[in-house]
């Protein structure tokens, strides 16, 4: 009948309207956090381990002591013996000598492996004129040139003689201005930052 009809045309309509909704909203998603390569572990040395992040933590011919961990979020993991350790703000190395010196009192002269598997805790956010803004985790040093071909480079209305990083330190929030052609033309290659985890860059 014309009732049906009415009704089933309505409710397709409706369905296509949610669907629209669903894919828009796995898009923004997605576009809010982009990730390297998680095939293999960090291998940087000078990586501030931080939350989220998780671990592989061996014990060498102790595979009772050998697992993989997560970096809580108060910057604690937990490992058998020894409980309770802390990882956030330690490299790698730094934090193997930790857990060596820990382990000390259960094995003898134990060999520590620390390695990074994946890297989740350093975040760095891009926003204004860029083609894809959102969070970026990283899992290497990154330039702010480097960010920046990340995030898909500059849109039409771009101002790259104004960029901004805003970085957190000692409570507050430091804003340096960055001119992007000075970095290109090399008459101020030194404001190429290296980027620190939490560090905002807005392009204007």
């Amino acid at each position: 009948s014309l009732k049906q009809r009415e009704k089933m045309r309505k409710l397709f309509s409706m369905g296509i309207r949610i669907l629209i909704v669903l894919l828009l909203s796995v898009s923004f998603s997605l576009s809010q956090e982009k990730q390297g390569p998680t095939d293999k572990p960090v291998d940087n040395p000078n990586y501030m381990i931080g939350p989220e992040d998780v671990l592989y933590i061996q014990v060498w011919k102790e595979e009772a002591l050998t697992r993989t961990v997560p970096v809580r979020s108060d910057g604690m993991i937990s490992l058998p013996l020894i409980n309770e350790v802390q990882a956030s703000g330690l490299t790698p190395p730094q934090l193997r000598e930790s857990l060596t010196e820990k382990f000390k009192k259960f094995v003898d002269n134990p060999t520590v492996t620390v390695v990074v598997m994946e890297a989740n805790s350093f975040k760095v956010f891009v926003s204004g004129q860029v083609t894809t803004p959102g969070v970026y985790r990283l899992r290497a040093e990154t330039t702010l040139l480097q960010i920046i071909s990340l995030a898909g480079d500059f849109t039409n209305e771009a101002n790259p003689k104004k960029i901004v990083i805003i970085r957190r330190e000692d409570g507050k929030d430091k804003r340096f201005e960055v001119n992007y052609w000075e970095i290109i033309d090399g008459t101020n290659p030194g404001s190429n930052f290296v980027l620190r985890s939490g560090d905002t860059v807005f392009v204007p």
